[in-house]
């Protein structure tokens, strides 16, 4: 009986986990959202990728419509606690950071700018990881 409740302690935990880790990430998808909306030019800037003109903006505004579209599939996959479909979803959304890293890198942006890229890639396949282990467990 002790076996069972360390096997369900221990999946609790990890669930725990994978609960906090794609929060974080839908908490952040939304902030960016919104943020294209309010300050399309300056979101293109900590992107990595200056505007030329600011009546490009709206370019940015549609990533965030997208952005937002994403957040709010992410917030119900996590509120009705989807974790195979959010392993998926963390290791198809490295395509985004990979594509980001490359244009931010194109556009010559600052290092510091790639490498939050690149540590986007590394947070979404963690994330992968734990939800795959909390598949498994199921």
């Amino acid at each position: 009986m002790e076996n069972i409740a360390n096997i369900k302690n221990k999946q609790s935990s990890l669930e725990k986990v994978a609960f906090v880790l794609v929060l974080l990430m839908t908490l952040l998808q939304g902030f960016y959202g919104v943020f294209t909306y309010v300050d399309p030019v300056s979101f293109s800037l900590i992107r990595g990728t200056e505007l030329f003109s600011t009546m490009d903006a709206d370019w940015v505004i549609i990533y965030g419509s997208r952005t937002l579209f994403i957040t709010l599939i992410l917030g119900y996959l996590l509120y009705a606690r989807h974790f195979k479909v959010l392993m998926w979803a963390a290791l198809f959304g490295t395509i985004m950071p990979i594509t980001d890293a490359l244009l931010a890198l194109e556009a010559q942006a600052p290092l510091n700018v790639v490498f939050k890229h690149v540590a986007t890639v590394v947070y979404l396949v963690i994330t992968c990881l734990v939800l795959s282990k909390v598949v498994a467990r199921k």
